[in-house]
């Protein structure tokens, strides 16, 4: 009886869980990589930076241990993590793999460059950070990605795309 409880109490503090993190809005970004493992591109809202001190700046993401991207972000030991600026919703849709990706291929969606570790850039984002991977930690269902930042490309211009409520919100001006 008491596994019963205890899956029950899981299950209900699962749900518990994503409706509280349903209301803690975050910014969408592309998380791309490139190199001798191909390319790969994904979309998440889980990034952040841990330090702009030390021999580099330093950010986080965490890819989906069933994502395809993240085993060639191993492999390759670089991604770009691209802010998505609003109006972009349906390069994250591609990315996300909620519309289908243009001839088969996620970059076909949108216009990239090559950054400095080799992993794309997105050409409008509204901020990519380029790093290169120093350390990769499965957690549960996924991989706390942590990057040395090698380039930092600013938009002049725009506002982040962001998700919460279980949708995409726009930043209202004050």
């Amino acid at each position: 009886m008491a596994d019963t409880t205890d899956a029950t109490a899981g299950e209900a503090l699962r749900a518990a869980f994503l409706e509280g993190m349903s209301r803690a809005a975050a910014s969408v970004s592309v998380v791309t990589t490139d190199g001798a493992a191909g390319r790969a591109g994904v979309t998440v809202s889980a990034m952040t930076s841990i330090s702009a001190d030390g021999a580099a700046p330093t950010m986080l993401t965490c890819l989906n241990a069933s994502s395809s991207a993240l085993p060639l972000v191993l492999e390759n030991k670089c991604f770009c993590i691209n802010v998505l600026r609003t109006g972009q919703t349906e390069i994250s849709d591609v990315f996300s793999s909620r519309l289908p990706a243009p001839g088969g291929d996620k970059f076909n969606a949108v216009a990239h460059e090559v950054m400095a570790t080799g992993a794309p850039r997105l050409s409008d984002a509204l901020v990519s950070f380029d790093c290169r991977l120093i350390s990769a930690e499965r957690i549960g269902t996924h991989h706390i990605c942590i990057g040395e930042v090698a380039e930092v490309i600013t938009a002049h211009e725009g506002e982040p795309l962001l998700y919460g409520l279980r949708k995409y919100l726009r930043p209202e001006a004050h």
